[in-house]
């Protein structure tokens, strides 16, 4: 299993039904809406909290291992 260092912030954009939640948690302002969509719009600042992926109702965000890319 990755640790949290080895961990990347993934999106699946079809999951996602632009409801906002995760962009308003996020602390880092990581995360925007576009077209309706959450986008990663500066991952430096991530400080893989896990926030966005606790509060999603879709499961459409999540921290991942290397492995597991969007698919």
């Amino acid at each position: 299993m990755a640790n949290q260092n080895e961990k990347k912030l993934i999106v699946k954009k079809s999951w996602c039904k632009g409801c906002g939640i995760c962009v308003e948690f996020c602390p880092k302002n990581v995360l925007a809406l576009n077209h309706e969509k959450v986008e990663i719009i500066d991952i430096e600042k991530c400080i893989k909290c896990g926030l966005c992926e606790l509060r999603c109702p879709d499961f459409a965000i999540y921290l991942g291992g290397m492995e597991d890319e969007e698919k």
